[in-house]
């Protein structure tokens, strides 16, 4: 098969696409006939060593796809030969084909496409768990998404929505906020905005947001500590700036504010049955039409480092997706 193959971790330029072997199918697992893959920022890192997980080299890199159901290993009951599938893996997925344990492989709804499906799982499996599971979001709370343009920030917004809060958008510029607003947002505001704290306070009639969902880090890191209510909570997805930022634990405390950190990939181990309940539902959602993904550039496989760069150098909103 084609694979992009990642042979040292120097980063996105020294990516391959390569004749490999294919993956053997083991018993519980399922052998996936790619036809769709996502990009996340985590592949980005995961090429360079700084990601949590360090495979060992070589390596295929992607951690979301979309395809058809080749063969199922023993043990494998809820798809078939033939099923369109969606699956999250640790790692594999910019690859004509894919070995994914059963549990991580969800049949797709009728009428949902493989490109919109393989920019699925990360993106809003890690929001939906996030809002729901780790950062309790209710009904009637306000949220403040930051890079609400941007592939998580989206699904964000979405997910805020669906479960009940008001949300607040911050992204750079009107074209962005524009696209933040179309997903639902009911607020959007400039990201460089100095006045950014003041004005998230004035949304709130100067209570402050109940939970900040922050895949960006660095100074809006800073200003949502100025703008969380008291008792309020920030839920840490990323640093997308390239700024980790150094929390003051003194405001935690006077504010009575909990930081949350939060990684996503490992709650398939931590707490299965949870994480495949928020999948399974984010799946209901899909397949309802109560949720609208949005895929701005698709790449073929050949273009691997191309479409990466892309997404490296923030030029995407939404998704991008290598098509197979």
């Amino acid at each position: 098969m084609r694979a992009v193959v990642c042979k040292a971790l120097n980063g996105i330029e020294g990516l391959a696409v390569e004749e490999m072997a294919e993956p053997p199918l083991t018993a519980g697992s399922v052998r996936i006939a790619v036809e769709a893959a996502g990009l996340n920022f985590a592949d980005t890192l995961i090429v360079t060593g700084k990601y949590q997980q360090k495979p060992p080299l070589p390596f295929v890199p992607g951690f979301e796809v979309a395809g058809r159901v080749i063969d199922c290993g023993d043990g494998v009951g809820h798809c078939a030969p033939g099923d369109p599938v969606m699956a999250l893996i640790d790692r594999g997925g910019f690859a004509e084909q894919v070995v994914a344990r059963a549990d991580d492989v969800f049949v797709l709804p009728a009428g949902i496409d493989a490109v919109t499906a393989a920019g699925f799982p990360v993106a809003y499996g890690t929001s939906h768990f996030g809002l729901k599971v780790k950062a309790a979001l209710q009904p009637g709370e306000t949220l403040l998404v930051h890079g609400a343009a941007g592939g998580v920030g989206l699904t964000a917004v979405e997910c805020g929505k669906r479960l009940g809060a008001t949300v607040i958008a911050t992204a750079s510029g009107p074209d962005k906020q524009a696209v933040a607003a179309a997903a639902g947002a009911d607020h959007t505001l400039d990201a460089r905005d100095p006045d950014l704290k003041d004005k998230v306070k004035a949304l709130t009639e100067g209570r402050g947001v109940d939970v900040v969902y922050d895949p960006v880090g660095g100074a809006l890191f800073e200003a949502s500590l100025r703008c969380t209510r008291s008792g309020g909570r920030i839920l840490i997805i990323g640093f997308a700036s390239g700024e980790v930022p150094q929390i003051p634990a003194n405001i935690l405390m006077v504010k009575n504010i909990s930081a949350i950190g939060y990684y996503y990939g490992p709650y398939r181990e931590l707490a299965p049955a949870a994480w495949r309940a928020s999948m399974q539902e984010l799946v209901d959602w899909l397949g309802q039409g109560l949720l609208r993904p949005h895929v701005s550039q698709t790449y073929p496989l050949a273009e691997a480092v191309a479409a990466l760069r892309a997404l490296k150098e923030r030029r995407s909103t939404g998704k991008v997706v290598l098509t197979v």
